[in-house]
């Protein structure tokens, strides 16, 4: 399969905005994977592929929280695990199971998000006390979470967001950072799977990667310096977003 300079050079972009919104509020999906359809991949490569340039993505921003230090990596080594470990199985479960039922699900779940986020207007502004211990919400949400993102994947970056701030009382900018940690982990662990499978176009995930590293640098600073005004809007925007796509063009 060749590209033409024009297709690689509007994937490269393409690549900047996913990374810049992926980083503030997830969802950066919603413009690569259409993208990468429409340049004429198959449905698999281009999922396969858009795991590749993600990586890119999640693993520039969790550098850049953890140089600001608003993440103390020793502490998530754990959930990191657990979170790689997780969309491995979630991965292989694609390979095994009909995943036609979340696609009715999970619209339903995002705009519950969206709503929680647009009502709640003081959502993760300061922290609060946990609702469950870290061991409980590693061992349970975090598994669920990761698990779902190797099998299907919409809306993941929402899901840990919303289960950082409400369970374990982290602040917006706390439960951003460390979404994009365990995204980066996930976004690994999906696309050793898809590696496997051999549905990966490395030369454009590399294109479209270096756009990520970008795009994720402008968003980590936005992320640092806007704060719960930018990322609490963006969420409620990307959550129904994702579930009108997810209901109307799936």
């Amino acid at each position: 399969m060749e590209f033409s300079t024009e297709i690689l050079l509007i994937l490269f972009f393409v690549g900047i905005l996913a990374g810049i919104i992926d980083t503030i509020a997830g969802g950066g999906g919603l413009i690569t994977i259409p993208a990468l359809l429409f340049a004429g991949m198959p449905p698999a490569t281009a999922l396969g592929t858009n795991k590749l340039q993600s990586v890119f993505g999640t693993f520039t921003a969790s550098l850049y929280f953890i140089r600001k230090k608003m993440i103390k990596l020793k502490d998530m080594k754990l959930m990191i695990i657990i979170a790689f470990c997780s969309s491995i199985f979630g991965g292989w479960a694609l390979l095994k199971i009909d995943s036609s039922l979340l696609i009715k699900i999970v619209p339903i779940l995002l705009i519950l998000i969206g709503i929680f986020f647009l009502l709640s207007k003081d959502i993760g502004k300061v922290e609060k006390h946990k609702i469950v211990s870290t061991v409980f919400f590693t061992f349970t949400f975090i598994v669920i979470i990761s698990f779902y993102d190797g099998f299907f994947g919409p809306g993941t970056g929402s899901f840990f967001t919303i289960a950082f701030i409400y369970l374990l009382g982290n602040n917006i900018l706390q439960a951003t950072a460390q979404t994009k940690i365990l995204n980066f982990a996930t976004n690994l662990g999906s696309l050793l799977i898809f590696s496997f499978l051999g549905e990966i176009y490395l030369w454009i995930g590399l294109v479209m990667g270096f756009g990520q590293i970008i795009g994720a640098t402008i968003g980590a600073k936005l992320v640092i310096s806007k704060g719960q005004k930018l990322i609490r809007p963006l969420v409620v925007i990307i959550s129904f977003a994702m579930s009108f796509k997810l209901l109307f063009y799936s």
